[in-house]
């Protein structure tokens, strides 16, 4: 439970700060909207001030020269009946040519006259922000009015509708406001959220606790312990994934548990196969010197020949471990080409003419004419040959017969090997291609580490082919495989 309840906390603690964050960004944003709300009211109530204030007075500017009496005059009356205003007269250009505001806090020498000129256009019917000549910069609501004398534009009244002091008042009370009720909002808002989400997540990461505790069991040696339907909920992409996981090691460890078995098996295999040529080998030798002076020339080249004979067995099991080693550790790739499987075979069964004929064995090649070519590593399928090749002969009994087909098939050319032999059991065949499996009629004939057939398996399975057997109790054994056909121009 130590890992559910840190995941608990931790995502509590992520969602309190989610609120926190939440919270603060919607008193900044409340703030905001609330200041920009204001600006808005006071611009829609006093925005037609400036054109009342011009439509009042005949002139307020001829040639460009101000009548600072009157605009003293209009201007301070303009100022009691609103003081939180600030006037200024424009000339064409924006110039500031006269103002009244508190303090002469006055920084701004000209006006950018587009948002004057937009708001005129639209008779103050939009929400514009123009110059605040007292901060640089800074925009703040206005009303302005055009100043014409005879149809020729003189210069323009310019109101700033919020002034510093109004601003100070209004930003006090409304931060007191804003504060108060945010507080509270905020407080309440975050208590609720949390107790809600407190619980959201305890009921939803219930299922991933239950997974937690699975996993732990698995961790800790219980590998039969897996994910329950019930109980994967919305995580059963996660909970499938573990099953999965799981299946798959048990099944890694299972494998393991074989190869260590099948390793055992070849150690006790090897041992008792290098043993016998290699206690042969030391005794012939062994004889030799004790006997040196007694021994005829045909006993020495008799014991030689056994020492010799010994020798080659030993290097023939110790290159089929070799091969075979490569093949399972897969570091043999195929070199394929196209060739005619007739040739190959003709080729072969003439290195195995001369031992055939000493024995009696009829080596018989029965094929079809006009084989295609096939595409695969000549040397690899050479070995497949001479492997099952090597197989019948040794099952086969003197004057027997071992006999070759070759067929065009839909799958490929078919190359079937058949010997007279005594045949193998339904039971042993489904086990006949595994590495170090000897049938048990036949053990005493099987004088190798019994790898032909798993080397002959493994070569045709980097080709994506199979090989297959078709035997009967002392009926013979056949032994077949199909290579594709080559498909090139």
């Amino acid at each position: 439970m130590e890992y559910s309840n840190k995941l608990f906390i931790k995502i509590s603690l992520a969602l309190l700060g989610l609120l926190v964050a939440l919270g603060l960004g919607y008193l900044a944003i409340s703030g905001y909207i609330a200041e920009r709300y204001l600006k808005e009211v006071n611009q829609k109530l006093y925005g037609n001030i400036a054109a009342s204030t011009v439509k009042e007075i005949d002139t307020l500017m001829v040639d460009g020269v101000v009548d600072a009496a009157v605009m003293n005059e209009i201007m301070h009356s303009m100022m009691v009946v609103n003081p939180s205003i600030e006037v200024y007269l424009l000339d064409a250009k924006g110039l500031i040519k006269n103002y009244v505001a508190p303090y002469k806090k006055v920084v701004l020498e000209q006006v950018n006259l587009e948002p004057v000129k937009q708001f005129i256009k639209e008779e103050g019917q939009c929400f514009l922000l123009g110059d605040d000549p007292r901060h640089p910069g800074k925009n703040n609501v206005f009303s302005a009015a055009p100043i014409m004398n005879e149809g020729k534009l003189e210069g323009y009244i310019y109101i700033i509708l919020a002034s510093d002091e109004q601003a100070e008042v209004t930003s006090a009370l409304s931060g007191s406001y804003m504060l108060r009720l945010g507080a509270n909002m905020f407080f309440l808002a975050l208590f609720g959220a949390l107790l809600i989400g407190v619980l959201a997540i305890w009921l939803l990461t219930k299922n991933l606790r239950s997974i937690i505790k699975t996993v732990v069991r698995f961790k800790e040696g219980d590998y039969e312990a897996r994910i329950a339907d019930e109980e994967k909920g919305d995580l059963v992409l996660l909970a499938d994934t573990f099953n999965d996981m799981a299946d798959t090691i048990n099944a890694n460890i299972e494998e393991i548990k074989s190869v260590e078995r099948l390793r055992r098996e070849l150690i006790a295999n090897v041992s008792h196969d290098l043993r016998t040529p290699l206690a042969i080998m030391q005794g012939y030798v062994e004889t030799m010197l004790m006997k040196d002076d007694t021994l005829t020339g045909e006993e020495r080249k008799r014991y030689l020949g056994t020492v010799f004979s010994s020798s080659e067995r030993l290097s023939k099991l110790v290159a089929q471990l070799f091969e075979y080693s490569k093949l399972e550790a897969k570091q043999i790739q195929p070199q394929k080409e196209p060739f005619f499987m007739y040739e190959l075979v003709q080729d072969v069964l003439s290195k195995y003419k001369i031992l055939s004929e000493k024995r009696g064995i009829e080596l018989k090649l029965d094929r079809m004419e006009e084989l295609p070519m096939v595409f695969a590593d000549l040397s690899l399928v050479e070995r497949v040959i001479q492997n099952l090749m090597d197989n019948a002969l040794k099952f086969t009994p003197d004057n027997g017969m071992i006999t070759l087909k070759l067929r065009d098939t839909e799958k490929g050319v078919e190359l079937s090997i058949s010997d007279t032999g005594p045949g193998i059991t339904p039971e042993e065949q489904a086990h006949i291609f595994e590495r170090y499996f000897k049938a048990k009629n036949n053990e005493e004939k099987s004088v190798g580490a019994g790898l032909g057939l798993a080397i002959v398996k493994k070569i045709l399975e980097i080709h994506n082919a199979t090989i297959h057997v078709s035997s009967e109790p002392n009926r013979g054994a056949t032994f077949f495989f199909q290579l594709p056909t080559y498909q090139g121009a």
